[in-house]
């Protein structure tokens, strides 16, 4: 099983924010998303339009990285400045 935890203001569309996503082999950070359909079709928006960064066992990864069994994915949102990109900046 893959963990999938969504940190800081991100949530799945029924407000979780931690899946458990069986997989039978390896596939990528991109495949794992989609795969997850609706819950995660806000934050895969977000993944394409490159608004999120994730991380893979605490290593930065990017949609082509294999996540394997027992791996732990981390998604948080940002804006490129070090803001969540998901509120107002302050100036």
């Amino acid at each position: 099983m893959v963990t999938i935890t969504l940190m800081g203001d991100l949530q799945t569309s029924e407000g979780e924010r931690a899946l458990g996503c069986e997989i039978s082999e390896s596939i990528t950070i991109k495949q794992l998303i989609r795969r997850q359909g609706k819950p995660l079709r806000e934050i895969f928006q977000l993944f394409k339009e490159k608004k999120v960064m994730v991380t893979v066992n605490k290593r930065i990864a990017n949609e082509a990285t294999k996540v394997y069994d027992g791996d732990e994915v981390n998604i948080v949102a940002h804006d490129g400045l070090g803001r969540s990109g998901l509120t107002p900046a302050m100036y």
